[in-house]
């Protein structure tokens, strides 16, 4: 499984935006610009996150965009519904007349079930500002670390 590059945009836009909101409204150009994503492509992904209650835009020429709720209450599991629909593994029933319906139900409740049970515990308690804390980690003690 990987992320497409509209979700994977998305995350790096919203924890831009998280880090850098925090007295005012921030320009999608300049969050664009700072991440090396299209601006056209991330209208796009604004404009579904918008639509999800995500984010809040700004109007007028000095507009720009805030987050909608704090980031400890935007989880990652609203983040990619917003912008991929659902993104757990779809069942596969065998239809009924076949002779690998048993299989079938083994491989949905063992494995789909499961794995689609254990993603949506993950990204239901994980938030934006647990992205935003890593990446600040990060930026503090990640690059002047030096090892020997």
């Amino acid at each position: 499984m990987k992320f497409s590059k509209k979700s994977r945009y998305g995350m790096i836009a919203l924890i831009d935006l998280a880090v850098n909101s925090k007295s005012s409204h921030v320009a999608l150009n300049s969050i664009a610009e700072q991440n090396g994503i299209s601006p056209q492509y991330l209208e796009q992904i604004f404009a579904a996150l918008r639509r999800a209650g995500i984010v809040k835009s700004v109007k007028g020429p000095q507009g720009g965009y805030l987050l909608n709720h704090a980031a400890g209450e935007i989880t990652v599991s609203e983040i990619l519904e917003a912008l991929e629909g659902d993104y757990r593994f779809e069942s596969e029933q065998a239809s009924e007349d076949s002779k690998n319906v048993g299989i079938s139900a083994a491989i949905q409740k063992l494995v789909i079930d499961r794995v689609n049970q254990e993603l949506e515990n993950i990204l239901m308690n994980l938030t934006l500002a647990d992205l935003e804390k890593e990446y600040l980690d990060h930026e503090a003690y990640g690059q002047d670390m030096y090892y020997i």
